[in-house]
């Protein structure tokens, strides 16, 4: 079984489609039902007494079903949006210091049908569904192996260098104390079982209990939507613990005889100002189409382009490092990662000066969201008394480009590879291993 964080409110509305049980309360439900946050405990709807927990079970696990109102989903995204959603299995109820945190308990299996159908797309290729199958079971069964051993960090972020001339910071999965995964996508994409399909029950049946394989540990596998041409090693995006599976690999079936140094500034400036051969370079809509939303289809990801003026660029950083630099004056990478993701970026500004990172750092405080990734190039103009007035950030890549590479894995799936050859190539020397029932 696993536990998903559904949501945290003060607020919970619930509308229930079969019959469940209240356990705390020894009462049947079947029909709708709310729970407010009152002095640090919950009150449900005509029942005056404050509970720390409630917890809802279905009379029969597959057919009974609780419906969740305003769950917000694509937090801080461009996508970030408020719907219902269905759910099966367990519900619970927690109170914490701050509002009502709602729990999910189901099968693995099922929990899986519903990432990869919030993940992906039925109309994806069946071998890419299976994949992502895989991945995403090792993945969830790394985290919960983590927090049941006591080993599963409990921060958001780690700063790792904070003083007056540095500041760099990662960001994980692992901050859940409550429950082993959330359900959006600081974990894994979850939103019930509205959007399941046929095709991906049966890609998780037809791989159920298999798992991607490590020195006989399984893999904490990544994912993120498009490397760029180049896949990038797991200590330059979070702790600075080397991963054998999750190294530095070449996105492509063909591999150029003499592979540079993505590290070095004037190769990284190569790379992604040109459009090498890549299983991820490509505008194939039917591709495409599988990975990513409706609105951002047209978007070129493989390579892209942002500009801004110093008014945008100088109030954006202040409000979103809560440092002011002042007039932005220069942006200078100061080490990159292996897929020419810049790790520390410095920043000088009239006013201040900082060197800032890891990956997801440097993205956050240059977009109002997240920008595409840290692998980019910076190019001023209009220079007055040596002050930039615009600047352009050219890039590569969507994501922190760790491990599989979604869109790259969609173009292996169309060339008639099959998910077990997808998986060995973005997982270095792993294997995959079919756990014993």
């Amino acid at each position: 079984m696993v536990e998903i964080g559904i949501l945290k409110s003060e607020r919970i509305e619930l509308s229930v489609n079969g019959e469940y049980f209240i356990e705390e309360i020894n009462t049947k439900i079947h029909e709708k039902q709310f729970a407010v946050f009152q002095k640090g405990a919950i009150k449900l709807k005509n029942n005056k007494k404050l509970f720390k927990k409630l917890t809802f079970v279905p009379r029969k696990y597959n057919t009974s079903l609780i419906q969740i109102s305003n769950v917000i989903i694509g937090i801080n995204f461009h996508w970030q949006r408020s719907e219902s959603q269905i759910f099966q299995g367990t519900l619970i109820l927690k109170s914490c210091s701050d509002g009502i945190i709602v729990i999910n308990r189901l099968y693995v299996e099922d929990y899986l049908k519903s990432v990869i159908s919030s993940e992906m797309k039925a109309t994806s290729h069946k071998e890419l569904l299976k994949a992502h199958a895989v991945i995403s079971r090792s993945w969830l069964m790394a985290q919960m192996e983590r927090r049941k051993s006591g080993t599963q960090k409990q921060q958001n972020s780690s700063t790792y260098l904070d003083n007056k001339n540095e500041i760099i910071k990662w960001y994980d999965s692992n901050d859940h104390k409550n429950f082993d995964v959330c359900a959006d996508d600081h974990c894994q994409r979850y939103q019930g079982v509205s959007r399941i399909e046929n095709v991906v029950v049966e890609a998780v049946n037809e791989t159920e209990g298999e798992l991607i394989m490590y020195d006989n540990k399984i893999c904490d596998a990544r994912f993120s939507k498009s490397c760029g041409g180049v896949s990038e090693s797991f200590e330059n995006v979070w702790e600075n613990t080397k991963i054998p599976y999750l190294s530095k690999i070449i996105d492509s079936d063909i591999i150029p005889k003499n592979i540079v140094d993505l590290r070095n500034e004037k190769n990284a400036k190569n790379h992604i100002l040109s459009s090498p051969t890549a299983f991820c370079n490509t505008n194939k809509k039917n591709v495409l189409n599988q990975i990513l939303n409706e609105y951002d289809i047209g978007t070129n990801f493989f390579r892209w382009r942002v500009e801004y003026s110093q008014s945008e660029l100088s109030k954006l950083i202040k409000n979103k490092s809560g440092i002011d630099f002042g007039e932005i004056i220069s942006m200078k990478p100061i080490e990159r990662g292996e897929s020419a993701r810049i790790v520390r970026l410095e920043i000088i500004g009239k006013k201040e000066k900082k060197i800032i990172g890891k990956e997801l750092e440097i993205r956050r405080i240059l977009s109002e969201s997240h920008l595409n990734s840290s692998a980019f190039v910076v190019e001023t103009y209009n220079k007055i008394k040596n002050v930039p007035q615009k600047f352009v950030l050219k890039g590569a890549g969507w994501g922190h480009g760790v491990g599989l590479c979604q869109i790259g894995a969609a173009v292996m799936a169309n060339k008639s590879y099959n998910y077990k050859q997808i998986l060995l190539h973005y997982f270095k020397g792993a294997e995959i291993v079919r756990l014993k029932k």
